[in-house]
């Protein structure tokens, strides 16, 4: 069959102009990159993916991502002309892998990638601050170029991509797999979107994918979407059978038989812009950031002002941050575009360590526990337990007084905070029929508990709130929920008090219909709080029954 490294196809599939300026003759300096097509995040070691047959076109799910983060930064304007030096000259001298235009499902993604010019501008834009030094990375451990490409087949650079299986930042990491590879996650700081920090880990298990499957490249990059395991089961199965185990010929994930096709059209698309009437981002070979190191906690709003630059921006650039502030113990390094980069420094050494971050007084109210403090003010536990010097909550007395940390701004200034970036999703999601509950979760309950509180879909509950149905809870952590309106739970007498939760334990000769009537609810209610199996009911089973206290003629 033949192969492909550096020949420009005669003939494309379909040829669409872009509207970006840029110049004709540099177009071989190429420029081309992609977001998550509606089709992808191909996910890092996980299996999950809906897609469509092998001869149709291919539709995945994408990643939850934040509406307004997506929207600022994807707006276009008028590219800057191509130049002799550019990033994609290094790019293209580093390419190695074979493309074989022979394949079926590589043609498809050379179509798709054709018919949507504008959707390949956005990534450029996007991936522009940080190619150089993803590149460098690349080059430094010896591996080929096209690995540059890979955060466009999984995140299309979106640095708050979030899949249904957990998979987080542009290089996709799923947690398990991150704390694997250093990348620490928690409510202040998830280092599988530092750009940074997740570049490293990504190439580092890159190259050990590549030791495993001894120098194929394709089987390690089928592995990184699908995991190891299923890799080397596919190529056991094709031995046992006497099939050839290259890439094209295992039975591998539906989501993993696209995966390294789309990498592979991008390579060729890339080596022959001209053949698809692409023109390409101009992005100049040096560093698009400088990494700065602030030696303490900062409020993030003051980093930005001490650099000259907005707060959105430092977020674009630091998505790891959770929060309005560096995390307590670090890390403090943050990222800044290059030109900003000499003037944080220089402000920084102005401002000293005890005025980084603001602090103030709380008073302890009646019943309140750390954890209800810690929410509250948007920290941790254990951050509170330190600064006060607290070892438990008996030394919490109503009427005490705590330090809690405070943003010198308000929560909306910080647009791009986890929370900011959650209330503008779920003003998208919850659609306009619907109604806002705010739960506090009580010790020890999963999103399946509270999914079966309010009636809703447990995955629903978790994407409103930017997590995974296996991300853990914490006590006293708020959640929003979404309901119809004139369900139980969607009411808002339900945070007044006249709706209660009600455990009716099911006596001999009880019937659905005859316990739905006595609290004045509907055997459909019923089984959406309870998960009833069979027609019959047990005597001495646990009912979940929510009840309106205004509608109930006499005591239950």
């Amino acid at each position: 069959m033949p192969v492909d490294r550096q020949s420009s196809r005669t003939s494309p599939m379909i040829l669409f102009r872009t509207t970006l300026t840029a110049c004709l003759g540099l177009l071989l300096a190429g420029c081309m990159q992609t977001e998550t097509r509606p089709s992808e995040p191909a996910l890092a070691g996980n299996t999950a993916a809906d897609i469509t047959t092998p001869e149709t076109a291919v539709v995945m799910k994408p990643p939850s991502i934040d509406v307004q983060y997506a929207a600022e930064f994807e707006q276009l304007g008028t590219l800057p002309e191509l130049t002799d030096d550019t990033v994609w000259t290094r790019i293209r001298d580093g390419f190695r892998l074979e493309v074989d235009l022979e394949q079926k499902r590589l043609q498809q993604e050379l179509d798709w990638y054709a018919r949507h010019p504008a959707y390949l501008e956005r990534v450029m834009r996007r991936a522009e601050p940080f190619l150089h030094y993803i590149l460098e990375e690349t080059e430094k451990r010896d591996l080929p170029t096209e690995l540059v490409l890979l955060p466009v087949v999984e995140s299309a650079f979106q640095p708050f991509a979030y899949s249904h299986g957990r998979a987080s930042g542009i290089w996709q990491f799923i947690p398990s797999t991150g704390k694997l590879y250093g990348l620490e996650q928690n409510w202040w700081y998830d280092g599988r979107r530092d750009i940074y920090e997740s570049t490293q880990a990504a190439l580092n298990y890159l190259v050990n994918l590549n030791k495993l499957f001894d120098g194929n490249w394709t089987h390690a990059l089928a592995a990184y979407n699908s995991g190891p395991g299923n890799v080397r089961k596919a190529i056991r199965k094709n031995n046992k059978r006497g099939r050839p185990t290259d890439f094209w010929n295992l039975s591998l994930p539906k989501e993993t038989r696209m995966y390294v096709p789309k990498l592979l059209a991008l390579k060729h698309i890339m080596m022959n812009p001209h053949d698809f009437q692409i023109s390409l981002l101009c992005i100049p070979d040096s560093p698009g950031f400088q990494r700065v190191d602030a030696g303490s906690q900062i409020d993030l709003a003051l980093a930005a002002d001490l650099a000259g630059i907005d707060i959105q921006t430092l977020y674009r650039y630091n998505p790891a941050f959770n929060q309005w502030a560096t995390p307590p113990s670090g890390p403090h390094a943050m990222i800044m575009p290059a030109e900003a980069a000499s003037r944080f420094e220089e402000n920084l050494q102005q401002v000293p360590v005890d005025e980084r971050v603001s602090w103030k007084r709380h008073k302890v109210r009646e019943g309140e526990t750390l954890s209800h403090i810690a929410v509250k003010h948007k920290t941790t536990v254990r951050e509170l337990r330190k600064i006060n010097k607290i070892s438990n909550n008996k030394h919490l007395r109503a009427g005490k007084h705590v330090l809690v940390p405070a943003s010198r701004k308000s929560s909306t200034a910080y647009s791009l905070s986890a929370g900011q970036r959650l209330k503008t999703t779920r003003n998208i999601q919850r659609g306009s029929n619907s109604v806002r509950i705010d739960h506090v979760v009580k010790r020890g309950e999963s999103f399946w508990e509270i999914s079966r509180e309010y009636g809703v879909n447990m995955r629903a509950l978790a994407r409103w709130n930017g997590m995974a149905t296996r991300d853990p809870l914490r006590e006293g952590q708020k959640l929003v929920v979404w309901t119809k309106p004139g369900t139980a739970s969607s009411t808002g007498a339900r945070r007044d008090g006249t709706i209660q939760r009600v455990t009716h334990t099911v006596r001999n000769g009880e019937s659905l219909s005859r316990i739905a009537s006595r609290y004045r609810v509907t055997v459909a209610d019923l089984h959406r709080w309870n998960s009833i199996k069979g027609k019959y009911l047990q005597p001495g089973q646990k009912i979940r029954v929510y009840v309106d206290v205004t509608r109930q003629s006499g005591s239950t």
